[in-house]
């Protein structure tokens, strides 16, 4: 069963195989837990929760959750766990989607290209005057990644080519991109006072919610950007709104929101601010190969064999 929507990509793979239903896009909570029953997988997305309700809505013969996307805190692991789902995920096919998206988030962010726009499009736009829509320069900057993983070290090595110090944080070294980059790890609020750029590429949960909050941005230099293609729940959202309209911080860039779709009006009128609305892995390339990895992982668990991306608790 296929809880939302999956593309052809996958769609068509897993129909080559079993009987394949989808609720489509505006399924609500009540269609999902009416539509799970008998099933034997469900695909999912990042949209709505995988709990204990919707597994026991499913039935004890379903077998694996198959995860669209690389995060899985939508996936409750312990209630799956408990009554023998095997979750899985979409590691590496939206590696470079997610990270180039960051970097035009960056400098979209740091010439304040959506203000610029903006006033030409409604017709401010007089003519050249040097006072006006001036930003910040990437060339030279000290960038700092929180979260060095797949997409995090990607988007370190496309920022390289800017020059200027590379600081990243995570829960063990990477020496590749010490040695490749000449990175350095250090902890969380020596990258914030440091860094011209700061870009999130961490999991949702309670260990990572709102990271950045007043105090982390008061850390931050008055001229730095925050860049955040992870989730939305690594940031308070308030705070950085009044940080950017107060002039503490100098710009951001967002493709995720703490309770997306919605955006917090604060941050709509906020200045200096490129938005997307989670548009991180929405390449071609990426979207069909994350859809063919979900049908890979269903077809493996249902034919009794390991997945080729297992999510464990």
């Amino acid at each position: 069963m296929i809880l939302r929507e999956l593309l052809p990509a996958g769609r068509d793979l897993l129909q080559q195989h079993f009987e394949v239903e989808s609720l489509g896009l505006e399924a609500d909570r009540k269609t999902m837990l009416a539509g799970a029953k008998g099933a034997d997988a469900l695909v999912t997305d990042l949209t709505f929760p995988v709990d204990g309700e919707l597994l026991d809505a499913a039935g004890p013969q379903l077998k694996v959750v198959a995860n669209f996307g690389v995060g899985y805190d939508n996936v409750d692991l312990e209630a799956c766990a408990a009554r023998d789902v095997t979750v899985t995920n979409t590691p590496g096919a939206l590696t470079n989607a997610t990270a180039e998206l960051a970097l035009a988030l960056a400098m979209a962010a740091a010439r304040d290209l959506s203000g610029a726009e903006k006033d030409l499009r409604e017709g401010r736009w007089q003519g050249w005057d040097p006072r006006r829509w001036r930003g910040f320069e990437l060339s030279g900057a000290t960038i700092g990644v929180i979260g060095a993983g797949r997409i995090g070290a990607r988007f370190m090595e496309l920022v390289s080519g800017f020059g200027g110090d590379r600081l990243y944080t995570s829960r063990s070294p990477k020496p590749d991109l010490e040695q490749g980059l000449g990175a350095e790890k250090v902890e969380l609020d020596e990258l914030l006072r440091r860094s011209d750029l700061v870009s999130l590429h961490l999991p949702g949960g309670s260990a990572t919610h709102q990271i950045i909050d007043e105090r982390a941005i008061s850390l931050m230099k008055p001229t730095s950007i925050l860049v955040n293609t992870g989730r939305g729940t690594l940031v308070d959202s308030l705070a950085l709104a009044r940080a950017l309209e107060e002039g503490r911080l100098g710009a951001a860039g967002l493709d995720v929101f703490d309770g997306e779709p919605t955006v917090p009006e604060e941050l709509l009128r906020a200045p200096r601010v490129a938005l997307a609305p989670h548009i991180g892995s929405a390449t071609y390339r990426s979207r069909d190969e994350m859809a063919r990895i979900v049908a890979a992982n269903v077809v493996a668990v249902l034919e009794g064999r390991e997945p080729p991306s297992p999510v464990t608790p």
